[in-house]
């Protein structure tokens, strides 16, 4: 009798020796999971939601995510539009859980300098965000001319007035390091 005890006492400790370790493998691979994930995949996740941003130069905007790049992201905040790269992000709030992978890597959305290439042809009107060492920021109202690998030239008009060339006041290069976000000039 005291053998069947024994034997039995032995099984729940393998039992519960074999569910700690299987209990500990799920853990460490959904650690290994996690760590391959990326911020991009977050904000993909996070399509449609509201969040809030709070940006290198100060500015706290809060909208609809939309549209996600591999560096950059796109907020709609009323009738008015950020474009918004991610190293101008100091902190997001609202992104939840759910991380989506591109679906495919073909199909992944352009860099930024494509972005504001596309904003350069529309000739939209837009108030560039820039940041500065102090933590606070610049505005600049203006339209793209041109866009380099790793800068841009905008034709500054005042405010509300069509790019000419009898309305430049002058054109500013700024690195892309420099921007927080850029908007769409109308609400501004």
């Amino acid at each position: 009798m005291r053998w069947d005890s024994l034997f039995d006492d032995l099984e729940a400790q393998f039992s519960a020796g074999r569910a700690l370790e299987a209990e500990s493998e799920i853990t460490e691979r959904a650690r290994i999971e996690l760590a391959g994930i990326e911020l991009s995949d977050r904000l993909r996740g996070a399509a449609g939601s509201v969040i809030k941003l709070f940006l290198a130069d100060g500015n706290i905007i809060h909208g609809v995510l939309g549209r996600v790049g591999g560096e950059w992201l796109v907020l709609s905040e009323g009738s008015r539009q950020w474009l918004v790269p991610f190293a101008a992000v100091l902190t997001f709030q609202g992104l939840g859980r759910l991380a989506l992978k591109p679906v495919s890597t073909v199909r992944q959305l352009p860099g930024f300098a494509s972005a504001l290439r596309a904003l350069a042809r529309d000739r939209s009107a837009l108030v560039v965000h820039v940041s500065t060492r102090t933590g606070g920021g610049v505005k600049i109202n203006g339209v793209i001319d041109r866009v380099g690998r790793d800068h841009f030239d905008v034709a500054v008009v005042r405010d509300g007035e069509v790019r000419r060339a009898g309305n430049v006041a002058s054109v500013m290069t700024v690195p892309f390091s420099a921007v927080a976000a850029l908007c769409s000039a109308s609400g501004e």
